[in-house]
């Protein structure tokens, strides 16, 4: 899974045509991962401000407005490609336009056997 992390402030700074030409970018790594046959999906998130956190403590459920955690990057979104080699994911999250102004963190999935 690439998980997407930036400022979602510095996308505000940004001009309409910077906006435009970084969803243009993120429109040609889409169909790009799509014609390779790599991406399983892929979507982006709402605003972090639109998060609802949930624990449970003492079987009780509480539920928090907003992000957990309060940090410049958030999650943003996220592709799930199907890679032969973490080389293989480096080299796809490096296309990422966000990688060039936030991060991309590269995790794999866990698998878990059946009945086990």
């Amino acid at each position: 899974m690439l998980l997407i992390y930036s400022d979602e402030e510095a996308w505000d700074r940004r001009s309409e045509e910077e906006q435009g030409q970084m969803m243009q970018a993120y429109g040609a790594f889409t169909q790009e991962l799509r014609d390779s046959g790599a991406m399983v999906a892929g979507d982006a998130l709402e605003s972090p401000q639109t998060a609802t956190t949930v624990r449970v403590k003492n079987d009780e459920t509480l539920t928090t407005d907003g992000p957990f955690a309060e940090t410049k990057e958030q999650l943003g979104g996220y592709y799930l490609v199907e890679a032969d080699s973490l080389d293989d994911a480096i080299e796809w999250a490096a296309k990422i336009p966000a990688a060039r102004y936030g991060s991309v963190e590269v995790r794999p999935i866990m698998v878990f056997e059946e009945g086990g």
